[in-house]
């Protein structure tokens, strides 16, 4: 997900040209706060007749304000605001908007200093929050708080304030009591809620707040506009990166058909619709759906000279090419656009990736380990710049060298995507599947101690990111479970097959292939318990699955049944004493697994 960059005030201003706004929400598009002026009553008329002074003291406060508020250059803001400050008192509430204003054109200008950012944005918060019923501004400084603590990094802290804002904010409703549209705020403090959940790893919570800010565009823009064209297109997008791609599609359709009607079918948003379907439809496997996506996407991009947009999409088309079958199409197309790349460009590199991939499929091992090594040549040139696309990057090479049965170099490459990966919090959904990798690749290999480090690691990681329900959370119990039965630690290993097949049912339904294999595994971990009543419970429940299978499944189902007939044996063996059950499963243990199996 892109981190949207702006401020409130720019925010403002874009949902006030799109349509009609009370006049209190225009003026704050003009500038993110607002000054009282100094009435110029029959009262003070009369005072300042009275007391000269105190009228050309006035005057002075009320120039000084004019001369903030029209301030618009930093170098101006700033020498407005030092005089301005200079004539109030420390707790005055003009004081903590001043503030808020010169901390929000920081921020609007991507100011390098941070840290004086969050000091005038504390310093607006702490006096503004001395009189609490004036929440609209309060709820204001707390964002920006919220926001430079994330541009820190800091996003624990960032987290609390931004969920201080939400809850203020949805105290007030949608206006406050003088008719202050608040809902650009209440966006604002969502998006960045999202930015900030999702650099903490919290994917699966961010597109709650997400969700909340198409709700918010959809009252506030005109039906089929093109900003909320884009906000179908970011929340598709997030969807995409938690391989949510059944919820992405309806929403990236939307956005192109918006798109479409309002900017025409050669518009660069269009392209990017496209080429965002090209990705979705590869995910859900439609991958003459994804290149014909891709290709249109390529025809527009073409047309507008987005050189750097285009090579990324030749590159995603010869991907879909290789998952088509079609190598030999696809390493041309490649061959084309490494000429088109810099040297030592992170996009070079990607495209001996791909063309490595193609060479694996055709088993020309020695061509595509020289275009791995090429590219892992380039890749370390880049570790400090791009760590994160990087350490993609080693994660994909290291995959075909595991299909080329290397396994020590894969490993040695996740791990050195790991070790990059862990100094870029908001990168902890890769983290937790390159650990995932690693543990798999240890286990394949006899390395199980190390295996399961790495796995329970990964678990932790995936859960925070994509929720507990995530079918990779299920793949990783399932792991977990055949290492621990690798160690003959079956108890252990039937508990993590339980939780696998609870989060596979969920995920990817009772009767999918892997659910049913989850069943299976736990049938076999109760077995090797010497508890079969329940492993002719579940051996049953994996014959049930393969028969909804049909035909489809018939050599599976035979072998559930020769699993079944022989369990049969061996609970009639351990009753009459036959078979000795070397691990017995005590009557708690039996409700305990019981009852997780229920829940």
């Amino acid at each position: 997900m892109r981190r949207a960059s702006f401020s409130l005030s720019v925010l403002i201003k874009s949902f006030c040209s799109s349509r009609n706004t009370p006049r209190i929400l225009q003026s704050a598009a003009r500038s993110p706060i607002l000054f009282p002026k100094c009435p110029q009553s029959r009262t003070l008329q009369t005072l300042s007749r009275a007391t000269p002074p105190l009228h050309r003291k006035l005057k002075q406060q009320s120039d000084l304000e004019e001369a903030f508020e029209s301030a618009t250059t930093t170098e101006e803001i700033l020498t407005a605001f030092n005089s301005l400050e200079s004539s109030l008192n420390p707790s005055d509430k003009r004081l903590g908007l001043a503030c808020l204003k010169v901390g929000q054109h920081l921020e609007t200008i991507e100011s390098d200093d941070h840290d004086k950012t969050l000091e005038f944005a504390l310093r607006a918060l702490k006096i503004l929050d001395e009189d609490p019923e004036d929440r609209i501004p309060i709820a204001m400084a707390l964002h920006l708080v919220g926001s430079i603590t994330y541009n820190l990094k800091r996003f624990n802290d960032s987290l609390g304030f931004l969920n201080r804002a939400n809850r203020i904010l949805a105290s007030i409703g949608k206006e406050d009591s003088v008719g202050f549209d608040v809902r650009p705020v209440v966006h604002a403090v969502n998006l960045q809620l999202a930015n900030t959940k999702t650099a903490m790893g919290r994917r699966e919570e961010a597109l709650v707040n997400l969700r909340k800010c198409l709700e918010l565009k959809e009252e506030i823009f005109e039906p089929n506009s093109k900003e909320l064209g884009v906000g179908y297109r970011d929340l598709a997008e997030a969807y995409a990166a938690i391989l949510n791609f059944k919820e992405a599609l309806p929403l990236c359709l939307k956005a192109l058909e918006i798109h479409k009607a309002q900017l025409g079918l050669n518009s660069v948003e269009v392209a990017h619709d496209r080429r965002l379907l090209g990705v979705i439809y590869t995910g859900l496997e439609e991958h003459e759906k994804a290149l014909e996506q891709n290709e249109q996407s390529q025809k527009v991009l073409k047309s507008w000279g987005l050189g750097s947009d285009l090579l990324h999409t030749e590159i995603d088309a010869a991907n879909i090419q290789i998952a088509l079958g079609k190598y030999d199409e696809a390493i041309e197309s490649l061959k084309k656009v490494v000429q088109q790349t810099d040297k030592d460009s992170e996009t070079k590199a990607l495209v001996f990736i791909s063309m490595a991939k193609a060479l694996c499929n055709q088993e020309k091992s020695a061509d595509a380990k020289r275009c791995l090594e090429i590219a892992c040549g380039i890749l370390e040139k880049k570790e400090e710049v791009s760590p994160s696309v990087v350490a993609e990057a080693y994660t994909e090479v290291s995959m075909l060298y595991e299909s080329m049965n290397e396994f020590e170099t894969a490993i040695s490459l996740l791990k050195r995507s790991l070790s990059l990966l862990e100094r870029i919090p908001q990168e902890q959904h890769m983290e937790g599947n390159v650990s995932a990798r690693i543990g798999w690749l240890l286990l394949l290999t006899g390395k199980v101690d190390q295996a399961v480090a790495y796995l329970e690691s990964a678990a932790e990681r995936m859960k925070e990111s994509f929720g507990p329900k995530h079918f990779g959370v299920g793949y990783i119990y399932n792991n977990l479970g055949a290492a621990y039965m690798e160690m003959d630690r079956p108890h252990t290993a039937a508990q993590m097959f339980a939780l696998a097949k609870d989060v596979m049912d969920v995920a990817l339904g009772p009767h999918h292939a892997d659910s049913i294999q989850s069943c299976q595994s736990l049938a076999n971990a109760y077995s090797a318990m010497g508890s079969y009543p329940l492993a002719l419970e579940f051996q049953q429940q994996v014959i049930d699955a393969w028969t909804n299978h049909g035909p489809s499944a018939e050599e599976e189902l035979r072998e559930a049944t020769r699993l079944f007939e022989q369990l049969k044996k061996k609970a009639f063996g351990s009753a009459t004493g036959v078979v000795a059950q070397d691990f017995p499963l005590s009557q708690e243990n039996d409700t305990t697994f019981t009852r997780t199996m229920q829940h």
